[in-house]
């Protein structure tokens, strides 16, 4: 818990007043279920008031996509970003995009659920197949980018591809994903201050809006999107 707490400080100073909890859910290594996770998520919230943290924990997932997961649903296991659940917070393998993604995401949203792919710039499909991205967003799904692969932690090829998914209209929300108080900390503060200085301030308002919305299960104003640009070759002549 002590870690837990110094990571809210820390979150807190970086001037984040609301986190949503989204521990990893049925990815082959983690299984978090819903009770357990509302659980924990108003023992961490009462550590938080006791210690006067002012910062507010919501429960969630990052729920994996596989062929349980409609089930997993039905079942009431599932946590969403919202309390409508209608926005699913949805993690694809880091190594590819399976194949069955396109009729998971159909059956998802056929059951009214909005899936928002989680660090879409971190999986080596879509790093691949650029315009598997446009094609899920295209389809009605939202993405999740994470503010440590903007600003270089997961190396410069990440960052640039972020920034080139960015400026397509295909990243919708930025999170912290942060793990631990080394190396995946939180860098929300440095992320918008980086997407003011490329994208504008209009850009930023947009996205922390999303997020504002997401979690409160509202509807997103529209956007321009387009297929991702390919990264600029130079060529040495001699």
């Amino acid at each position: 818990m002590a870690d837990a707490l110094a990571m809210a400080r820390v979150a807190v100073d970086n001037g984040i007043s609301h986190i949503l909890v989204t521990p990893h859910h049925m990815d082959g290594k983690y299984t978090n279920h819903k009770a357990d996770v509302i659980q924990r998520t108003a023992e961490f919230q009462a550590a938080l008031d006791e210690a006067k943290i002012d910062l507010v924990v919501f429960p969630g997932q990052e729920a994996h996509i596989n062929g349980d997961l409609m089930q997993a649903i039905k079942n009431d296991d599932v946590l969403f970003a919202d309390e409508t659940n209608r926005y699913l917070m949805l993690e694809l393998p880091h190594g590819e995009v399976p194949e069955y993604t396109s009729q998971m995401i159909f059956e998802l949203q056929a059951a009214g659920i909005t899936p928002v792919i989680v660090h879409p710039e971190r999986n080596h499909g879509i790093q691949k197949k650029h315009e598997l991205l446009y094609d899920f967003v295209a389809s009605g799904c939202l993405t999740q980018i994470t503010a440590s692969s903007y600003l270089g932690v997961f190396g410069s090829e990440v960052e640039d591809f972020t920034q080139r998914i960015i400026d397509a209209g295909l990243g919708f929300v930025f999170a912290s994903d942060a793990h631990n108080l080394k190396g995946r900390n939180f860098r929300m503060q440095k992320a918008f201050a980086k997407l003011e200085q490329h994208n504008g301030a209009e850009m930023v308002t947009w996205m922390q809006d999303n997020a504002k919305k997401i979690i409160n299960g509202d509807d997103l104003e529209p956007s321009e999107y387009h297929y991702i640009k390919e990264k600029k070759k130079f060529w040495l002549f001699r």
